[in-house]
């Protein structure tokens, strides 16, 4: 069974904590991870070559990695270089996930490039997407699934409703892999997404965002977030 046919139908958990987490060190991202298996997910969503290399160690599912850079999020910021998708591979990422949108990268790759520079490893690439442009290039790259993770993030994009099911239904006409990532906070969300046409979800703060989560219900407790 190839890793799409396995996905297909599935949740995909992203395990990606704040910077600043308690939870962020590779040992605990692969703890985290393994609970996700355990209960679940058929695959997992991993940002940074440490936490891929201990969250491999730790469980056989497949892995989507990712790097993020230090730009704001409007700008490009997951894998936009060709030595980031060497890294990832190297670390142990059976998929790699990168920024399909037009806006201009550093490294000077395209998503062709990006594309390419996957499969060469032998590895799928996952275009990352703000708009159904964004995925119709990475579709014509012969990326292996386009997603909805970037909705939101660009300037063309800034303050749409996610999760972005509009987005989802024009990027699942036109390729066979389509995934809604971004915004499912509830599992009639997810079932929502399905509906809309995804081949598979990818949730994330919902599951594993432990220091948003509590920070949200501290908020509204009459001491507000007041610790002992």
């Amino acid at each position: 069974m190839t890793i799409l046919e396995l996905l297909r139908g599935r949740l995909i958990v992203s395990v990606q904590p704040e910077a600043a987490s308690l939870l962020g060190t590779p040992a605990l991202v692969a703890l985290l991870a393994r609970c996700t298996v355990q209960n679940g997910a058929a695959a997992l969503r991993i940002e940074g070559l440490e936490r891929i290399r201990a969250v491999r160690a730790a469980v056989d599912v497949p892995i989507v990695g990712l790097l993020k850079g230090t730009v704001s999020a409007r700008a490009p910021y997951i894998t936009t270089a060709l030595d980031e998708v060497d890294a990832i591979c190297r670390a142990g990422a059976d998929v790699v996930a990168f920024d399909a949108t037009a806006r201009d990268r550093g490294g000077a790759a395209t998503v062709a490039d990006l594309v390419a520079a996957a499969h060469a490893a032998k590895r799928l690439a996952f275009a990352d997407c703000a708009t159904a442009d964004d995925g119709r290039r990475a579709a014509a790259a012969g990326a292996d699934a386009v997603a909805t993770t970037l909705a939101g993030y660009t300037s063309e994009t800034e303050g749409c409703v996610l999760p972005a099911f509009g987005l989802l239904r024009a990027l699942a006409s036109f390729h066979p892999f389509a995934v809604c990532e971004g915004g499912i906070a509830a599992p009639e969300q997810a079932a929502d997404a399905f509906a809309a046409g995804a081949s598979a979800i990818v949730v994330g703060t919902a599951i594993t965002g432990i220091d948003e989560l509590t920070r949200s219900f501290a908020a509204v407790c009459p001491v507000g977030a007041a610790r002992p």
